[in-house]
């Protein structure tokens, strides 16, 4: 500790050096500005070297300053950093940017908005969905990111599935080890977080509670749970299994949600999530029992996920029953299924219904449900595809549920579409981004030993 406060002593002495050169200059600067407007000498030809920016990229200086003696800002700053704990040095490059850009980003940014705002007024049912989720993240930064992986560095080998685990019938597949081919590139951390990629749907039931409209919130709720099991279409590898207490954290400003998840037990396998958006919170325990029947998986989520607004709303439910088929012959599909049940804790609760897809069912992933208010009385009814949509009718809805369309429902979430440079793993656009770093971000973390 002492030879580290030492060397902060020496590196608090460089910048009073070069904070006192700082001073001379930018008094020679006022002095040749007048000289320098006459003449008509552009401001850049009097721009400081880095060298010399490096002293003042600390927030605690201003211009105003330049009117102290250097004995005294010496001896102001010396004071400022005698309190150990509240020591702190930045990059001072992070600190400066040109005037001329930081407008132009403004005025961008400001056109682009009042674009946006133009073009929802010209949009029909499906692009006004699409417009209230531009609107929900237009609030927040956008950042470009990725829209392919990287090309493998060696061919993958292919191997049966069923040469892998036949001697494993009625077993816990948790406990079996397969090799590294029969896993997609994220862990089963990153896809806890899959649930989030339609986050917008939080924002605009958070939006329509404070509004004062409680049945469209829930519907929103409903709608995001459902979502949750759009990217499982295709998705036919298994995520890599964490070690214990390894964990993940997303920060994607441009949706505004922070997340972070950890294995929190290996044998049986649980991991918990928290995230945070705004206006909601969002966590949860993930734990799947495994049971392999021959020709198929099943996988039986343990667990509850807990949503809560700000306005004290809180929303529970759990996941339903997924069953991978077709393991020894036939094209590799999975399918969701059974009764999810959202409980609210205020006026109205939901229950949906994933049906089982059957042999001879020419429409499958079909999910029907209601909402219910606290006597039981049927406000709403939902339809749609865990894989494609979801489409709501206000009251109780007399015929069959088969035959609502959405020329007689209101859509309330519709799935992105998939990526253009599609892989074996069929990941969607946003699984693409899970474990991308982005620059920003990259300079955050702690360097690699």
């Amino acid at each position: 500790m002492l030879s580290e406060f030492s060397e902060i002593q020496g590196q608090l002495k460089v910048l009073c050096e070069e904070r006192s050169i700082l001073l001379d200059t930018l008094r020679q600067l006022e002095a040749a500005n007048i000289e320098a407007e006459s003449s008509g000498i552009h401001d850049g030809d009097y721009q400081l070297s880095k060298h010399e920016y490096s002293g003042i990229g600390r927030g605690k200086y201003s211009e105003g300053s330049t009117t102290e003696s250097s004995g005294d800002i010496e001896k102001q700053e010396l004071e400022d950093v005698s309190d150990e704990d509240e020591t702190s040095f930045h990059d001072t490059k992070e600190h400066f940017t040109e005037p001329a850009v930081i407008c132009g980003s403004v005025r961008g940014a400001a056109d682009h908005a009042d674009n946006q705002k133009e073009n929802e007024n010209q949009l029909d049912d499906v692009e006004r969905m699409h417009g209230d989720k531009e609107d929900c993240y237009s609030r927040y930064a956008q950042i470009e990111r990725r829209k392919k992986l990287p090309d493998p560095v060696e061919k993958e080998k292919g191997v049966s599935l069923w040469s892998m685990i036949k001697d494993n019938v009625g077993k816990d597949l948790t406990r079996v080890c397969l090799p590294v081919y029969f896993n997609e590139p994220i862990s089963s951390l990153q896809k806890c977080f899959e649930d989030l990629e339609y986050s917008y749907l939080l924002d605009r039931a958070y939006k329509y509670g404070k509004e004062g409209n409680s049945l469209q919130r829930i519907l929103n709720v409903a709608a995001f749970a459902v979502s949750g099991y759009a990217s499982s279409e295709g998705r036919h590898c298994k995520p890599f299994n964490p070690l214990l207490g390894e964990t993940y954290e997303a920060d994607f400003p441009d949706k505004g949600v922070r997340f972070f998840s950890e294995k929190v037990s290996h044998h049986p396998t649980l991991i918990a999530c928290h995230c945070e958006g705004n206006g909601w919170k969002f966590w949860g325990d993930s734990n799947l029992r495994t049971k392999f029947w021959g020709r198929s998986i099943q996988l039986d989520p343990v667990g509850v996920l807990t949503l809560e607004f700000d306005d004290g709303e809180i929303f529970q439910w759990s996941k339903v029953t997924t069953t991978i088929y077709n393991i020894i012959l036939g094209k590799l599909y999975c399918d969701h299924h059974g009764l999810m049940h959202i409980h609210g804790n205020r006026e109205y609760s939901c229950k949906l219904k994933f049906k089982e897809q059957s042999i001879l069912d020419r429409t499958p992933h079909q999910v029907h449900g209601s909402v219910e208010d606290l006597l039981g009385k049927k406000v709403a009814t939902l339809t749609g595809k865990w894989d494609d949509s979801m489409y709501y009718i206000s009251g109780d809805f007399s015929g069959k549920l088969k035959d609502c369309n959405p020329s007689n429902a209101s859509l309330l979430w519709k799935r992105d579409k998939p990526p253009s440079n599609l892989t074996r793993y069929n990941l969607t656009s946003f699984a693409i981004t899970l474990n991308e770093l982005t620059p920003g971000l990259q300079r955050c973390l702690i360097p690699g030993i």
